[in-house]
């Protein structure tokens, strides 16, 4: 290289000279300069980029955010420390209430990340009253960044909501559930608790219907958790303590009497050919199938018959009945109509409950049985065959009504009053939406 390019300053660098340098560097303070004058200009600008930054959940945001629990799915929501763990919470929300509780928060269509809405300030100061925003990060800017987001998915899956991080009638609805009616609730329920969670056992199935969810547990870890679809409020799914003693493969559906009352005589009305459609067979006291063209669908005549539905991918059990003494009657079951565990009102069955995923929790109800192994199971289901499967050692049940607990991590639960049994304020009933 010659002296001269080295006086350019170009050392190894062929083609870069002081001047060039300098020229560059102007360049860029100019530019730097320009983007601090729009960044001051856009301040929603500035937040979407810290958010976006935010998203990567960088050593920032965990730190931020490691206080904030979502609730583990191994918890169950009955065991014997519920009542406690419940009680022990009460002075959080007391305090809650003494400061002046929570602001309601206006109502909006539709929010989700990246928004800019005047309703997200009051937003991040009720989720972090709540304690699902933590306090550092919940800022006052009216753009829904990641941390909103995140805030609002732990906020729904302690309610109970689909956990997507979009507030929409259903989220809005529990948001503003007024600080007091939760800490009702929660006293509530702690006396509810303290008569449910001794003398468990170590392998049970917990339904809470409320939660419209059921747990298998064992050794007093949730082994498996099933969506569920409860009693509708006018025809309400019982309480119960009982035990599991069968399972029913490709059963028959025998119509109970209150449905044929409330439901099938109506829709016969309508669709005469309902039943044969459904393959739905009626039969008299002497048990001689009786075509449905001869019953008179416009007076009671049809609640002295029997009508029992085939087994079938079609039947309103589905492939699987799991049985328990009862004196309701009542049993949990398989369902055809799958898409309503997607919903978030699942309270649509007439007392009964249908089990999301029914063959995981039958394949744990059976394994200490001989003969009825994971593979045998999936056979007899195929095969559309009828058998029955008796529990070597019938498994204790319990369908309880529990819209408030609290688990030994701290993360405190609530639910809808769905049949209205907390004698509080109508915001905590169930609605459609």
């Amino acid at each position: 290289m010659s002296r001269s390019a080295r006086e350019r300053g170009g050392g190894d660098r062929p083609g870069l000279d002081r001047r060039a340098v300098v020229r560059g560097l102007a360049a860029t303070v100019a530019t730097i300069a320009a983007l601090g004058s729009a960044r001051a200009e856009d301040e929603v600008l500035e937040q979407l980029m810290q958010q976006s930054q935010g998203r990567n959940f960088g050593q920032g945001f965990d730190s931020a955010s490691r206080t904030i629990l979502m609730p583990k799915a191994t918890l169950p929501t009955l065991d014997p420390s519920t009542a406690q763990t419940t009680e022990q919470v009460i002075p959080r929300y007391e305090e809650i209430v003494g400061r002046g509780g929570w602001p309601e928060v206006p109502t909006v269509e539709r929010l989700r990340l990246g928004n800019r809405h005047p309703a997200v300030p009051l937003l991040r100061q009720r989720l972090a009253i709540s304690g699902d925003l933590d306090a550092v990060v919940a800022g006052s800017g009216d753009v829904y960044d990641s941390y909103v987001e995140a805030a609002v998915r732990r906020f729904q899956a302690r309610h109970g909501l689909t956990v997507d991080g979009v507030v929409r009638r259903q989220t809005l609805k529990a948001l503003n559930v007024p600080a007091q009616v939760r800490l009702a609730q929660l006293r509530i329920n702690v006396v509810r608790l303290r008569t449910l969670s001794n003398n468990l056992g170590t392998k049970l199935v917990v339904a809470n219907i409320p939660a419209a969810q059921i747990e298998a547990i064992e050794n007093g870890v949730v082994v498996s958790r099933h969506v569920a679809v409860a009693g509708k409020p006018d025809r309400a799914s019982p309480d119960l303590q009982t035990r599991i003693v069968e399972v029913n493969f490709n059963p028959y559906w025998t119509v109970p009497a209150s449905i044929v009352r409330k439901d099938l005589i109506p829709r016969m009305q309508e669709e005469p050919d309902y039943l044969t459609k459904n393959r739905i067979r009626v039969f008299d006291a002497r048990g001689n199938e009786v075509p449905p063209g001869q019953i008179n669908w416009h007076s009671n005549e049809a609640v002295s018959y029997r009508f029992k539905q085939d087994p079938g991918d079609f039947n309103s059990l589905g492939s699987m009945r799991i049985n328990f003494p009862s004196q309701h009657g009542v049993y949990m079951h398989d369902t055809p109509s799958k898409t309503m565990f997607g919903e978030d009102f699942r309270f649509h069955s007439s007392g009964c409950m249908r089990v999301q995923n029914v063959r995981e929790l039958v394949v744990w109800l059976l394994s200490d049985t001989p003969g009825w192994s994971r593979a045998e199971i999936d056979a007899v289901i195929k095969s559309g065959e009828r058998k029955d499967a008796r529990l070597a050692t019938a498994v204790p049940l319990y369908w309880v009504y529990v819209t408030a607990w609290a688990t030994p991590d701290g993360v405190v639960q609530f639910r809808d009053d769905i049949y209205s049994r907390d004698g509080l304020a109508a915001s905590t009933a169930g609605a459609r939406g």
